[in-house]
């Protein structure tokens, strides 16, 4: 029998609720392409991309942050007092000191008592708020028996060129407490961070909301942070739970994604990771894509290489097609929208599950 501190403290902490708002404007991709005057297919079938939402001239990062939250409230039946952490993942700023959380508190009004802030680390911002909002519950719910909200938010937009086909716009929020749908296994993270200016939006000499982008150096980035998390989370599973790991042990495989070919070359680092790993039983066609040619070459190399990709792209298949592909629904249609790209699949992956159960 439990304690009377016991039963109060915070278990299963995780997402309780979620909800979504996308901007109802859009655009084609093969529209865009036209309009480029790119060969057709670029963004399509190069890309993997179908539409890419867009926002108004009367929307921008406060009020797609203001609709989502104010749904999840109506939508869970949450009161401003049930609140006492909210955090916002966001590098769409329209202010250099005021915060987005600080505007969302016009639906708190009865309510001031609500910790957090925002935070800016690019497409990573809302992963750490998320986290933040897990911590918080860790932390307080024994006293406070109230809940955290965690938002992640972004508008991508492109000057004319080759990236402006890699837009998008969306908000995401989680209603994060104990008892959760979607609980998070405690101290089970891995995280990757160094300084490498690969994309960055300088406000000097002169303000812009492009982004510069460096491709190759950005390209390099992600995939060698997938590459970093995944080996430092198999090392800390075997640590905490005595468990040998591989990517086939997940329901489902979720990326950050700029556009679905850059996650199905993700996914195909993880899978080459594993088969170096000497489990090979989960993937596809090892004898015929020979994945041992690659084992010496340096990691930067192999990111480069089209024979490189094309190998990782055979022996992941068959994850792909069940791990992955399948919860990139709402990503090929929406775009990117950054720090809430990753949170897209997360939606996806209930739409199908429900939709397979019908």
């Amino acid at each position: 029998m439990k304690s009377k501190r016991e039963v109060w403290l915070a278990d299963q902490v995780g997402i309780r609720g979620i909800e979504l708002y996308i901007p109802k404007l859009y655009i084609n991709q093969e529209d865009l392409e036209t309009f480029d005057n790119v060969e057709k297919g670029k963004y399509t079938i190069g890309l993997g991309q179908d539409e890419m939402s867009f926002c108004a001239d009367h929307e921008d990062i406060t009020s797609i942050c203001l609709t989502v939250v104010s749904k999840l409230l109506r939508n869970y039946k949450l009161s401003a007092k049930d609140i006492g952490f909210l955090c916002v993942g966001t590098e769409t700023l329209i202010d250099k000191s005021k915060s987005v959380k600080t505007s969302l508190m016009k639906l708190f009004e009865e309510n001031c008592d609500i910790e957090g802030v925002d935070v800016k680390n690019a497409c990573y911002g809302g992963t750490q708020a998320l986290f933040h909002a897990i911590d918080w519950i860790y932390a307080n719910w024994e006293l406070e028996k109230r809940y955290a909200i965690a938002v992640m938010a972004d508008i991508a937009v492109y000057g004319a060129g080759p990236a402006r086909c890699t837009g998008g716009a969306g908000a995401f929020a989680a209603l994060v407490g104990p008892n959760a749908v979607l609980s998070f296994e405690r101290g089970l993270r891995a995280a990757y961070m160094v300084d490498v200016y690969d994309f960055y939006k300088p406000s000097q000499p002169v303000p812009s909301e492009y982004p510069v982008v460096e491709g190759q150096a950005s390209l390099q980035s992600y995939l060698t942070a997938v590459d970093e998390t995944y080996k430092l989370y198999c090392q800390k599973a075997k640590k905490l739970r005595d468990e040998v790991i591989n990517i086939s042990d997940f329901d489902g495989v979720f990326f950050h994604c700029p556009f679905t070919r850059l996650v199905q070359k993700a996914l195909g680092v993880l899978a080459f990771i594993d088969f170096k790993r000497g489990l090979n039983s989960h993937l596809a066609d090892i004898e015929r894509a020979k994945p041992s040619a690659f084992l010496l070459e340096p990691r930067e190399l192999n990111y480069m290489s089209r024979d490189f990709a094309k190998m990782t792209t055979q022996i992941s298949a068959k994850l792909w097609t069940q791990k992955t592909e399948p919860f990139l629904l709402l990503n090929r249609r929406i775009g990117n929208a950054y720090t809430a790209s990753l949170y897209l699949q997360l939606i996806s992956f209930f739409i199908v599950r429900r939709m397979s159960k019908l």
